[in-house]
């Protein structure tokens, strides 16, 4: 009892800079002794000194001295006061209060007088601090050694709706939301398999984020999930405010513009990969779930590439590929054909694109970058902008200053051309991250293209497709299928295979079981299942 009071003391002396979770490292084996003074004086020292921190004392059932600690705008209060104060304040008919025996108090309140099932008793002080910190409701009693930690955490949040980043035509127009619990709702509605499981973890000295881990034990790989657990066990930050604070740490190549952890607001996603053998991670207060491993292919396919038809959508997602190398390419190759290899050109369009530059001032490249770079300030200047400006500024770039910049000279015709056919093939690119890589990259292929020509296109496309082979993610190769071949896996690469034929899970991805559509059976004597016959 004085070496508690002393530490107390001692606590008080500190500075105002000592940091919350140092404080709980402080009181980590600490155990109850029944003492509420000596409660309240270590609740107001490590997270009492908030306007917000709500202390309620009273009686049980009129005879027990009690106090409630909790975080007053992030319970919900009809709860606390209907489920939790109003049976622990009327006394039952059939009970005589004074016939309890105080150590057996706070089993007996949990088992038969509380109206709320997520009550637990906890001896150590250590978690009942973080448990008022992260939004839960804390009951002690004077003369017991164990406090009643209740459920009550209540955050407003917003409804589900339509991710605005993955928006689809035919396909679910559910999303994730900021809270954790929801989304795993959303994950357990669609994938209602005893083989799912959810692993939770803390990261963040501070903000003690909630991680959660999503895979079917039946079919992911014991070695990537051992592998996702230590890398993010290595993580010691202070906070984690989004889901792409992971990302950063669990990527392998920190230093590749390509990405190699995919990400996604929709559940229907996150359940077709845990179905493949992959892991998802969510974090508590983040939309934004993680698919590992990811290959490259995954980032130019979209949800509808499954629901519709796979004639149709293999014609689309070949367009899709002819945009996405569009975009990485083809100011380069205009570049290096002007510049170097006119002859190249057919002779009337020859004639047209010179006297389009007749009176630009600048070389090819330097009118390329330009303009290139004028299209990212203004498309970055739209994505800031609030929407109803940001639509109206797109336009009035796009129209106006193009048409002003070859009045004046600045570009010619064709390069404007050349600039909005590569800006559209990048917004044809599914993935914001990929397609901001394949942005990033054109700049050193336009380098390339105005010092060597050709031969600096080839050169730099090279060395992107040596990058990418030597790229992997948690052991897989990042252009799988492809490198290295699997005929299986080659069934949803260039386009999309009848869903028929794609009867095995992604051998890169080691799973357990890699059968995914079972043959139908076969009946004896030329039977047919029922609802077949022939009338």
């Amino acid at each position: 009892m004085n070496s508690l009071n002393r530490k107390g003391q001692s606590n008080r002396q500190k500075s105002e800079s000592i940091s919350v979770n140092h404080t709980l490292e402080e009181y980590e084996r600490m155990e109850l002794n029944g003492d509420l003074d000596q409660l309240d004086t270590i609740m107001q020292e490590t997270v009492g000194e908030s306007a917000d921190f709500s202390v309620r004392r009273f009686r049980i059932f009129g005879h027990y001295s009690a106090v409630i600690y909790c975080f007053s705008h992030m319970v919900q209060q009809t709860m606390l006061n209907e489920e939790i104060m109003k049976p622990l304040m009327n006394v039952p008919s059939h009970l005589n209060p004074e016939l309890l025996v105080r150590e057996e108090l706070a089993e007996f309140l949990v088992n038969e007088t509380l109206y709320h099932c997520g009550v637990e008793t906890e001896k150590m002080m250590d978690r009942l601090l973080s448990a008022v910190l992260a939004g839960d409701t804390v009951i002690a009693i004077e003369g017991v050694k164990a406090a009643l930690l209740i459920s009550t955490r209540g955050i407003e949040k917003r409804g589900i709706e339509q991710p605005a980043t993955e928006q689809v035509i035919r396909g679910p127009r559910e999303g994730f939301i900021e809270t954790l619990g929801t989304n795993l709702g959303l994950i357990r509605y669609r994938l209602q398999s005893t083989q799912l499981r959810v692993e939770s973890m803390e990261i963040g000295r501070r903000t003690k984020s909630k991680v959660a881990l999503c895979y079917l034990r039946d079919i992911t790989d014991p070695n990537l999930l051992k592998e996702l657990k230590r890398r993010l066990s290595n993580i010691d930050i202070d906070g984690i405010l989004d889901s792409g604070y992971l990302e950063q740490f669990i990527e392998d190549n920190k230093w590749s513009p390509f990405p190699q952890v995919q990400y996604t607001e929709r559940p229907d996603k996150i359940v077709a990969n845990l179905l493949e053998g992959r892991v998802a991670i969510l974090v508590d207060g983040s939309p934004l779930a993680l698919v590992v491993p990811t290959i490259f292919a995954q980032f130019y396919q979209t949800v509808e590439d499954y629901t519709e038809r796979f004639l149709l959508m293999s014609a689309i997602r070949l367009a899709r590929l002819v945009a996405l190398i569009f975009s990485l390419v083809f100011p380069a190759l205009y570049v290096a054909v002007i510049s170097f290899n006119p002859e190249l050109i057919p002779t009337e369009f020859a004639v047209a694109v010179a006297g389009g530059r007749a009176g630009v001032p600048f070389p090819a490249v330097v009118e390329v970058l330009i303009m290139e770079v004028s299209m990212e300030v203004l498309r970055e200047a739209t994505i800031r902008l609030p929407q109803q400006v940001g639509g109206a500024l797109s336009i009035v770039g796009v129209l106006v200053i193009g048409q002003a910049a070859v009045a004046a000279g600045f570009a010619s015709p064709i390069t404007v051309v050349i600039i909005a056919l590569t800006t559209i093939g990048s917004f044809a690119t599914p993935a914001y991250n990929a397609a901001l890589a394949l942005r990033l990259l054109r700049f050193p292929l336009i380098f390339m293209a105005g010092t060597f020509g050709l031969y600096g296109v080839m050169i730099g496309l090279i060395l992107i497709a040596n990058h990418m082979l030597s790229l992997k993610s948690f052991g897989v190769p990042y252009l799988s299928p492809i490198v290295p071949g699997n005929f299986q896996g080659m069934k949803d690469v260039l386009i999309r295979s009848p869903l028929s034929w794609m009867n095995r899970r992604p051998s890169f991805l080691a799973p357990q079981d890699d059968v995914k559509l079972r043959p139908p059976q076969k009946h004896q004597d030329g039977e047919q299942p029922d609802g077949d016959q022939s009338s």
